[in-house]
């Protein structure tokens, strides 16, 4: 009995240091979907984002590719079809994505919280926030949490303001917009303001800002091997220990990263969102 149990105990040993090579092949080989929020153009999110996955890539041993999305709703419908295996998402979409492709939580800022702003240009007659009411207001999607669905959610049911609302795709062109006049106000988010040429900053004046939420996640697909999905957390914790890395962070922007998981947005349900979300 206890030399079969030695043999089947080295047998079960065998098999598992072939399972562990055999994981460890796969994911030496295979290319990882990254994919992230368009808050910005296409261009400004390759150069933010690009250097971060090629340190990721040294660090954890993994290959990891960009995947661009041309605009917040095409985002929404990448993650719903679980295209990406990871992916850095505002905080409603890891409500949705959670219950919808089973996506958690990585890492997240544990420096700061989100809110959303509304800007107006700074010689607007508008001086407050009822002055809104019936006035074209510019939004990046109309699922972009802090820049769109919970100004429109608080002008709606605290100040009980009718306004229309334009949607053009990112934050830049929010802020364009609002600079150009093409629309009296638009909504955004204070970090998004603040990585936008000094012209356009100093063109606009913030009007109103919104109760504040756990800011984005970096999540991963449930298909993605846990030893997988642990070393791109761990490379990404390593980022913030050195200055090089905190820096490639701070153009996310994150100011302090830390782990992240589902229960952190537990207060973004209670907001009753549901009505405004757009699917």
């Amino acid at each position: 009995m206890i030399r079969i149990s030695i043999t089947f105990l080295a047998a079960m040993f065998g098999l598992c240091l072939f399972i562990s090579a055999t994981i460890a092949g796969e994911s030496a080989s295979k290319v990882y979907k990254f994919g992230v929020v368009p808050q910005f153009d296409a261009r400004r999110i390759s150069q933010i984002w690009h250097p971060i996955l090629d340190q990721l890539e040294k660090d954890s041993g993994l290959k990891l590719v960009l995947v661009g999305s041309n605009s917040i709703p095409t985002f929404e419908e990448e993650f719903k079809n679980g295209v990406f295996d990871f992916v850095y998402m505002n905080p409603y979409h890891i409500i949705t994505a959670n219950k919808q492709q089973g996506y958690i939580p990585l890492v997240r800022d544990i420096g700061r919280e989100l809110y959303g702003i509304v800007v107006v240009h700074k010689d607007s007659e508008i001086k407050k926030v009822e002055d809104l009411h019936g006035k074209s207001v510019a939004f990046p999607a109309p699922n972009a949490l802090g820049a769109s669905l919970m100004p429109r959610s608080e002008l709606k049911n605290i100040y009980n303001i009718q306004i229309h609302p334009k949607y053009v795709q990112t934050h830049t062109s929010v802020y364009l917009n609002v600079t150009l006049g093409e629309t009296a106000a638009g909504g955004g988010v204070q970090k998004t303001l603040e990585q936008q040429p000094q012209e356009i900053q100093q063109s606009l004046r913030i009007l109103y800002k919104t109760e504040r939420v756990p800011p984005h996640p970096v999540s991963v697909h449930p298909r993605v091997h846990n030893d997988v999905a642990q070393r791109i957390k761990k490379a990404f914790l390593s980022l913030g220990l050195t200055e090089s890395g905190k820096s490639l962070l701070k153009k996310v922007p994150i100011q302090q990263i830390g782990s992240a998981h589902i229960s952190d947005y537990d207060p973004i349900v209670k907001l009753g969102l549901e009505p405004l979300f757009q699917n």
